[in-house]
């Protein structure tokens, strides 16, 4: 083999090894960015509550593991329908009775999950699940769920149970109507 092949052949594995140094490097920061990009403020929430990001980052990916083994499903039209007019009477009743209607819209939450094939497990499974396609409101649901468990045991304001309603409906909005909420999800 003359010079200039062995020079050529040496290049070439050089060229290959850098190529695979790199994947090696970038892979972790290609992974954090997917990650991130998914799951947006609920990566950074994971992230804060971990022992270290590699961890917190294994969590997110078993979530959506498991999301991926779950049988989900959009709601009909007629289902929309069914709970559009529901939520209607939810914002009325809170007219009249603030509390009754912020556990209306509790139940109605959870009863969309259902409907969609979310498990009712715990409240942190369900948590985790919602995460991998409706990471954007869960940091509302959260704070909805928390005022509405204040409120059973007395002593959160008007104000406070509208916060939670209006909290409650955007994840209500992401769960029921795929279109209104921007977005297009898998059949499973």
């Amino acid at each position: 083999m003359s010079s200039t092949a062995w020079t050529v052949l040496i290049a070439v594995i050089v060229v290959i090894v850098a190529v695979l140094l790199m994947a090696v490097i970038l892979r972790p920061r290609m992974r954090s960015r997917r990650l991130r990009d998914r799951f947006g403020p609920e990566y950074d929430r994971t992230v804060q509550q971990a022992q270290n990001r590699r961890i917190a980052e294994q969590d997110l990916t078993d979530r959506e593991k498991r999301h991926d083994e779950l049988r989900l499903r959009d709601l009909s039209e007629e289902e929309t329908r069914r709970y559009e007019a529901a939520w209607a009477q939810v914002q009325a009743q809170f007219v009249d009775d603030p509390a009754a209607a912020l556990d209306a819209a509790d139940r109605l939450v959870a009863q969309a999950m259902t409907d969609r094939g979310y498990p009712s497990e715990s409240y942190e499974q369900q948590l985790a699940d919602l995460s991998v396609d409706h990471a954007r409101p869960l940091s509302r649901f959260r704070t909805a769920h928390d005022i509405a468990a204040r409120a059973e045991r007395g002593g959160v304001s008007t104000e406070d149970m509208r916060t939670a309603i209006v909290d409650y409906h955007e994840l209500f909005v992401d769960l029921v109507d795929a279109d209104r909420s921007g977005q297009t999800r898998p059949q499973h």
